[in-house]
């Protein structure tokens, strides 16, 4: 497929996540925009703050059409990826004066209310506007500058800021640079097609592609799966021409596990559920014990939440599921604060206090203590229940660590609501 579509590599640069402190948000990010745009994303390198390091990175991907860089644009001395890129390009630095100009007002107040103004600023204010000859520069979000800059019989290379607020808010100015705008009109563009699945392995995925493969020839689309937030996402990537077998493709594969699908477009459960909510109406009340509140933010992440989140309760202890939620202490004393029948009290009671036409409980073993043979780590009791009488529970053992168990709760919990608020397909 590669010699069909253009190929790019996203070089990802900063010692730190190479240690484990930060998770790199950047790579997969610039990845899916570019598969978006029609690119065959065949590397992503993470390197470190070492010259050497970011010299064969870019070795590596030298022979695609593009190539992104993000991080290394500060002002400080190993913020050296503009320089590394100008030696890779063969471009002396030059300064920019009027990106000079424009830095040093972004930074002028802050220096005066800190008192930091003077040489050292100027300096870093200087460093951040060499630019190599010949490049576009792009205005910052933050205070560094991106570029784009392409390589004699090479790739063209835009290089971007490490912050992920800042590369992504750079990222219109990156498509309205005429270097790139004359690089996408060669791009033949196919669109890509994305479902979404709930509890649904891969390995299903796999066997019916095998199956589909005796029939006829499906190279001409690529198809890749992923587990995010326990939504099995396949994204089939069509070669120009090949928009027809994408379609037949997805439809096979929606019709053979529908009773998992979630969209046969890509729209995630979050975004479904507000949908539906706001469509239909509805309210949502929550009584969390063992997520801890994680569903209530997860449900209040999206903007417009005020619209049909009433209000939640984390009751951690009995006393509290007892004294704000109503969950009879003898309920409790009889069956366990985790069970399902304290998981339907938790979500009546949400649904009661806050006046909500629908309530969501979650009681459950977190771990890494607690369990008992009965009631193991990862035990975990759910149900909601609507003003119209619906009543939905679950009792799951969820596997992983206590973080792992906490997420795939929330996960399930925002899927149960899902179907109590008719937003999923039919």
């Amino acid at each position: 497929m590669s010699d069909q579509r253009p190929r790019a590599g996203v070089v990802v640069t900063g010692s730190e996540l190479l240690t484990g402190t930060v998770r790199d948000a950047n790579g997969p990010w610039v990845a899916r925009e570019l598969g978006e745009l029609g690119f065959e994303v065949a590397r992503i390198e993470i390197v470190g703050d070492r010259p050497t390091d970011l010299v064969a990175a870019l070795e590596h991907v030298a022979e695609f059409d593009l190539v992104v860089t993000s991080g290394g644009l500060g002002p400080t001395a190993d913020d050296l990826t503009t320089e590394i890129v100008a030696g890779f390009v063969g471009a002396p630095l030059e300064l920019d004066e009027t990106m000079q100009a424009l830095i040093h007002r972004r930074v002028a107040r802050w220096a005066e209310r800190t008192g930091f103004a003077g040489p050292a600023l100027d300096e870093a204010t200087r460093k951040q506007a060499m630019v190599p000859r010949g490049a576009v520069p792009l205005e910052p979000v933050g205070t560094a500058p991106g570029l784009v800059v392409r390589k004699p019989a090479g790739p063209l290379v835009v290089v971007l800021p490490g912050p992920p607020r800042e590369l992504q808010g750079m990222w219109p100015a990156v498509l309205a640079a005429p270097p790139v705008v004359e690089l996408l009109a060669t791009v033949p563009r196919a669109e890509p097609r994305s479902l979404r699945f709930f509890g649904l392995p891969e390995s299903e995925i796999a066997q019916t592609l095998r199956e589909m493969e005796r029939a006829r020839d499906l190279s001409a689309v690529e198809v890749t799966t992923c587990l995010r937030r326990s939504e099995l996402e396949v994204d089939l990537h069509p070669l120009p021409g090949a928009e027809e077998l994408a379609a037949e493709i997805a439809d096979e594969i929606v019709s053979r596990h529908r009773k998992n699908l979630i969209s046969a477009f890509g729209t995630t459960t979050d975004e479904l559920l507000a949908a539906a909510l706001v469509e239909h109406g509805l309210t949502v009340a929550t009584g969390e014990s063992c997520t801890g509140g994680m569903v209530a933010a997860r449900l209040v992440d999206r903007a417009g939440s005020s619209a049909y989140v009433n209000g939640g309760v984390v009751a951690y202890s009995n006393e509290a599921k007892t004294a704000l939620l109503g969950v009879p202490a003898e309920m409790i004393a009889e069956h366990g604060a985790v069970s399902p029948e304290v998981a339907r009290a938790l979500a009546d009671g949400a649904r009661e206090r806050f006046g909500a036409s629908i309530g969501v409980g979650v009681t459950g073993v977190a771990g890494p203590g607690g369990g008992t043979e009965a009631k193991p780590v990862g035990y975990v009791c759910f149900c909601v229940t609507t003003a119209d009488g619906q009543v939905i529970t679950r009792d799951p053992v969820l596997p992983g660590s206590r973080g792992d168990i906490r997420e795939r709760s929330t996960d399930l919990a925002m899927h149960l609501l899902l179907r109590a608020a008719g937003g999923l397909p039919r």
